[in-house]
């Protein structure tokens, strides 16, 4: 049970009044409460002694603040957070005034508390008020993995240099052995955190624009290419479960949609416009309308009525067992979630890198990757945006894999193409309106 006591450390005539808080044997911060007193009239007993009403005062003013620390004591157990000096002299300002709490504290963990106390009201990426669940729960582990990074330490917000930055990555990919990309994301989070307690006016380091949190590039571009689609299509299902979840797993590719996004549609997604059947929905991660053309192989697909609703987890595991059974068993560099143990009882899951059978990588993504893939260089980039609801053709390119190269090769099969038009080689035939009709008959 925390403990408060005060003590004087020195003999003057106006000496400094500190505050000693007992957690246990090995944690016991002090800090100088701000007040003073005469050393003659100090009690035995800690407190001021009563023999004016100034003294009576002060100590009332002392055990107003040992109730308040000790309640602080009780919240931050129950928050996680880590109490040491700088904990308790914030608490101490804190309590007389001398800050507020609309006044961002400079500690590094309060920032990003700052943040997610304030997600509701924060502008979002969308243009509207409130941040996601998915981006308060990116705070709230980053304030979790930098609790326990620190640990006896307290890291401000003008601490967040190159090299912090630097050390902080090693231990999210040594340690806590995290992907790279995610450990990056991270690192831009924290950059987040910075910039935004800068708006509080409160200090950030010069090198911080300087922290590298740049994506790396996507390598391992998993998807279905039309071979390996038709030989799933072909493949004899006898589990009704598995027949379901192929023909979600075939709508996907053909819609090029999330998995949330793809698992949600129903009958009242699906309407007429001018004369031409569509699919229109809003994509829950960028809050954009998309519309698709129901197309002859979608039509196919559903023409025995749409699959029936399934949750994502379980799509994912049956597009493993489907994928397995139809021999898509090429061997792959990648990552897949794995629990690893960490003393006993105590297991966390994470992805880790190897090779692995393809049918093993699967999951919901490879959904709108195969989409993107195999219409890549058929159809237009901007007519694959506008269902893929990419903001923009280099997103578009990373996402599956493109690069500087696929430019250029572009461009030459272009003039090679024009060259060949203007010398009229009657072998060449140039198909000018590639529609996704003629795409999707291929499998």
């Amino acid at each position: 049970m925390a403990t408060v006591t005060y003590q004087l450390f020195s003999k003057n005539e106006n000496a400094s009044i500190c505050i000693r808080l007992s957690i246990n044997r090995n944690l016991r911060p002090r800090a100088k409460t701000g007040l003073h007193i005469a050393p003659k009239n100090w009690s035995t007993s800690n407190f001021p002694k009563t023999n004016n009403a100034t003294n009576k005062k002060l100590k009332s003013d002392l055990q107003k603040l040992e109730t308040y620390i000790l309640d602080e004591v009780n919240n931050a157990n129950s928050e996680g957070a880590i109490i040491n000096t700088a904990w308790l002299k914030h608490y101490i300002d804190l309590h007389f005034g001398r800050i507020t709490e609309n006044k961002q504290s400079d500690l590094l963990t309060d920032a990003i508390q700052c943040i997610i106390d304030e997600a509701p009201t924060r502008k979002n990426g969308k243009g509207g008020l409130g941040l996601s669940k998915s981006r308060v729960n990116a705070y709230t582990s980053l304030k979790n993995m930098l609790t326990e990074y620190q640990k006896q330490e307290t890291f401000k917000v003008k601490d967040v240099n190159v090299k912090f930055a630097k050390d902080f990555l090693k231990y999210l990919l040594n340690t806590k052995k995290y992907q790279k990309s995610y450990a990056l994301k991270k690192i831009a989070d924290l950059k987040t955190v910075c910039n935004d307690a800068s708006f509080y006016g409160i200090e950030t380091n010069i090198q911080l624009k300087k922290i590298d949190s740049t994506k790396t590039k996507n390598e391992n571009i998993l998807y279905l290419n039309p071979k390996e689609l038709k030989q799933i299509e072909d493949t004899i299902l006898l589990n009704e479960s598995l027949k379901n979840a192929r023909k979600w797993l075939m709508l996907g590719v053909n819609l090029g949609q999330r998995g949330g996004d793809l698992l949600q549609l129903n009958e009242s997604n699906f309407k007429t416009l001018n004369n031409l059947e569509v699919i229109q929905l809003k994509q829950q991660k960028t809050d954009k309308n998309v519309t698709i053309p129901v197309l002859a192989k979608t039509k196919e697909i559903i023409k025995s009525g749409l699959p029936y609703k399934i949750s994502i987890q379980k799509f994912n595991i049956h597009i493993k067992e489907i994928c397995k059974l139809a021999e898509i068993n090429e061997l792959i560099k990648d990552s897949k979630i794995t629990v690893i143990e960490k003393g006993k009882g105590n297991k966390e899951k994470r992805k880790v890198s190897g090779i692995y059978p393809k049918w093993e990588l699967m999951a919901s993504h490879v959904c709108r990757r195969s989409f993107c893939t195999n219409l890549y260089g058929i159809l237009p980039t901007p007519l694959i945006m506008s269902i893929s609801a990419h903001s923009s053709e280099q997103m578009l390119l990373n996402y599956i894999g493109k690069d500087s190269l696929d430019f250029a090769q572009q461009i030459a099969d272009f003039y090679t193409l024009q060259a060949l038009k203007e010398k009229k080689e009657p072998q060449l035939k140039v198909i000018k309106n590639v529609s996704f009709q003629s795409y999707f008959k291929t499998f």
